[in-house]
């Protein structure tokens, strides 16, 4: 019989997972079609007293990575709520049943997706404990290291995913760099923490000026990883704006909860240095990571302000709430500064690259053939994006009547580009420059692996895109 969703009534606490090309319901026929006739991907049924999940076996051109992750995590998720205590699956099946794919990956991709789709950020949920079923991958000798593999992506991004979620209060730019000094304590990421008083001596006005309104003072995040020095240098920038109001452009909205989310381009940088040090990468990178709360105060920013950043360049603050490239201009020409080879910022940058790409890609600008590879990376491991354009026609949008140029765009058009564009004249001609707005994939929905709230999305993108350039 098959179960009832909500009905735990003589559960087993261990199933087995296995496929509908199974000999064991190859043989059963009412088995076979029960599986054959359901419009799910997969069922849970009870047969001879143990309790099975039969996966359908998906179309060739249907078999990707990323659906062997999305129904991983709709099982896990499932049996967890069933309170399931163990489960198994056997590589051999699970390899016949997706012949398209690599074995190894395809190992990977289903213990990395059963992990996330059991992810829950629980803790201000007074009446829910977590409960997550255990995954044995039965295989041959080298099926532990495609297992562990798939546990460190889905960590990492789980690290990701509970910054994202963390509440303004417990996350600030006074906690977040205890919060990364502590995660990465013992590992081999060295983190450097400048405070206000290091900012102002290194000049880093962005990252001051977005700051000045908040009770906590800003501060500059460092992580160094160094597992092959001989690479070229990879800087990765993420925006840490651990809540943002929009300052003195004040926002509008009945909740801005989901504000917390606005540093979820640090998140990705984060979660990228955990996988990246898990792994074991032979990578050179540094991690840049401009932390700030955006608040309106009679300290704050006030529109028309001017700042004058250490390349001298000088910028109107046209609206506040356009900070998140006012501190990415630092980390920037920090970059610059460690002179980097390559240079990925990330940043939960504009609502109008949701209005472009929806809530399924973001859009990532900068050097066409470097956006053409992260955009196949993407294809294979989740994080999909886009290759968007950088039209110099647009840049005179950015024109100011007393700074070099404004930060926000003079036109209702093209917002997306011409933050880019904004981001773009601070970055050295030396450096390999790629933008990534992740604003539309920050949070999702319950489903697959993903669960309702923040998305941990980049993690996974941006190490793999690391170690993709340092071949």
């Amino acid at each position: 019989m098959q179960k009832k969703k909500g009905d735990k009534g003589n559960m087993s606490n261990q199933a087995t997972i296995l496929f509908e090309i199974d000999e064991r319901i190859e043989a059963n026929e009412p088995l076979k079609k029960f599986v054959q006739n359901s419009s799910k991907p997969y069922s849970t049924l009870y047969n001879d007293g143990e309790l099975f999940v039969v996966v359908k076996v998906p179309e060739e051109k249907s078999q990707t990575y990323e659906k062997v992750r999305m129904t991983a995590g709709s099982i896990a998720r499932e049996l967890g709520n069933y309170k399931v205590e163990k489960s198994s699956i056997n590589e051999e099946a699970l390899s016949k049943a997706f012949h398209k794919l690599q074995t190894g990956a395809v190992v990977t991709a289903f213990v990395e997706g059963w992990y996330l789709g059991s992810y829950k950020f629980l803790t201000y949920k007074s009446k829910e404990d977590y409960f997550q079923t255990d995954l044995q991958v039965d295989g041959s000798k080298n099926t532990l290291a495609f297992v562990e593999n798939g546990k460190n992506r889905a960590e990492a991004t789980a690290f990701s995913r509970d910054l994202m979620n963390e509440i303004p209060s417990v996350l600030n730019p006074k906690t977040f760099p205890a919060i990364l000094e502590r995660e990465f304590a013992g590992t081999a990421i060295e983190v450097t923490i400048f405070d206000k008083e290091e900012l102002e001596k290194r000049q880093m006005n962005g990252v001051l000026t977005v700051g000045r309104g908040s009770v906590h003072a800003p501060a500059f995040a460092e992580l160094e990883y160094r597992g092959d020095k001989t690479k070229p240098l990879v800087a990765l920038v993420g925006k840490g704006v651990t809540f943002d109001t929009g300052g003195i452009s004040l926002k509008k909205g009945k909740d801005l909860s989901n504000m917390r989310m606005d540093m979820g381009g640090a998140a990705a940088v984060a979660g990228a240095m955990k996988l990246l040090e898990k792994s074991k990468a032979k990578v050179n990178v540094t991690a840049l990571i401009p932390i700030v709360e955006n608040m309106p105060d009679n300290t704050s920013v006030i529109p028309g302000d001017v700042i004058r950043y250490k390349n001298g360049l000088t910028v109107q603050a046209g609206n506040t709430d356009a900070e998140g490239r006012l501190i990415l201009a630092d980390g920037l020409i920090r970059a610059g500064e460690l002179q980097a080879e390559y240079i990925i910022d990330i940043a939960t940058l504009t609502g109008a690259i949701w209005s472009a790409l929806g809530s399924k890609l973001a859009g990532v600008f900068g050097d066409e053939h470097l956006s053409a590879e992260i955009k196949n990376i993407g294809n294979e491991n989740g994080d999909f994006n886009w290759p968007m354009p950088l039209v110099d026609a647009y840049d005179s949008y950015l024109a100011s009547d007393y700074a070099d140029f404004n930060n926000t765009n003079s036109k209702t058009e093209a917002s997306s580009i011409v933050a880019a564009l904004f981001l773009r004249r601070f970055v050295p001609e030396t450096c390999k420059w790629l933008h990534v707005d992740m604003a539309g994939v920050m949070s999702s929905q319950e489903s697959g692996y993903y669960t309702k709230s923040a998305t941990g999305f980049g993690a996974r993108l941006l190490a793999d895109f690391t170690q993709h350039i340092s071949k």
